[in-house]
C-alpha cells in the first residue's frame, strides 16, 4: 500500500487511526481558519467523508478475525484503495502545499512536517524507545515514552511518531511468537499514549511492543515484546 518513503501506515488499523485523527482534526473552526470553503468544502463533505466512511465500515465488518472472509478483504482492499487517492489529496493540496497550515497542524492531523534542508531525507531512526507503563487506572494502560538513554520527553530528530503495536490475550492463551503477531497498531505523536480497554478485557495480557517512524515513513528498530496484566 505505502511505498519505502510513504508517510501511509502499513497497515488497515493503522489507516484508519490516522485518518481518524485527520478526521478530528478539521473542524469548522479549522476550515475557515485555513481557507478551505466552496468547492473544496464540498469536495471534503461528497468526497472524502464518503470514502473515509466506506473504508471505515469495511474495516469494522472485516476486523473480527472469526468472522473474516474472503468477500469482506476484498471489499476492504477496495474501499482502502479509493480512500488512499483523496487521502492523497486531501493532505497534498488542503494541508501540505496550503501556507495557512503550520507544521503543528499537520502534526495534529497525523501528517508529518514538511521538510527542510532541500531533498535531504532524514535519517533512518537508530535508537530504540524506552517505554514506562502506569496502571493506575482501571481498564487503561499508559505509555510514557522517551527516546532509549534520554531523560526528557523529546523524540529523537527527525523523528514524526511512535509507531505502538499490541495485542491481548487472556491468560493462559501463548504469548506471541514476534511482532507480526501484535496484530494491532497505533501512531502517536506526543507522549504519554493512553489505551482503554472493556471490563471484560481486565485481568487479561497486554503484549506490546514499539518503534520510531521518521518524517519520511521511515522505520527505526524494534523493541523487545512486553506484557502488563490490564489492572
Amino acid at each position: 500500500m505505502a511505498g519505502l518513503h510513504d508517510w501511509l501506515p502499513s497497515n488497515h488499523e493503522s489507516l484508519i487511526n490516522k485518518a481518524t485523527q485527520t478526521v478530528t482534526f478539521l473542524t469548522a473552526a479549522i476550515f475557515a481558519r485555513i481557507g478551505v470553503a466552496g468547492a473544496a468544502l464540498t469536495w471534503y463533505q461528497d468526497k472524502f467523508m464518503v470514502r473515509y466512511n466506506r473504508f471505515k465500515a469495511a474495516f469494522e465488518n472485516w476486523k473480527n478475525p472469526a468472522e473474516r472472509t474472503p468477500v469482506k478483504t476484498t471489499v476492504l482492499q477496495e474501499a482502502e484503495e479509493e480512500f488512499i487517492k483523496v487521502y492523497r489529496i486531501l493532505h497534498n493540496w488542503f494541508m501540505k502545499e496550503n501556507p495557512l497550515v503550520t507544521d503543528d497542524d499537520l502534526q495534529s492531523a497525523g501528517f508529518p512536517k514538511r521538510h527542510s534542508g532541500g531533498n535531504r531525507s532524514a535519517k533512518r531512526p537508530a535508537t530504540q524507545v524506552e517505554m514506562e507503563t502506569d496502571l493506575s487506572n482501571p481498564a487503561e494502560v499508559t505509555i510514557h515514552y522517551r527516546e532509549a538513554g534520554s531523560h526528557g520527553t523529546a523524540k529523537p530528530d527527525g523523528v514524526h511518531a511512535m509507531e505502538f503495536v499490541y495485542v491481548v490475550r487472556a491468560a493462559g492463551e501463548p504469548p506471541p511468537g514476534d511482532w507480526s503477531e501484535l496484530t494491532y497498531s497505533v501512531v502517536d505523536t506526543r507522549t504519554p499514549l493512553t489505551l482503554t480497554f472493556t471490563g471484560e478485557q481486565r485481568g487479561m495480557i497486554l503484549y506490546f511492543s514499539s518503534r520510531w517512524e521518521n518524517t519520511r515513513g521511515e522505520k527505526g528498530p524494534w523493541n523487545s515484546i512486553r506484557w502488563v496484566i490490564i489492572p
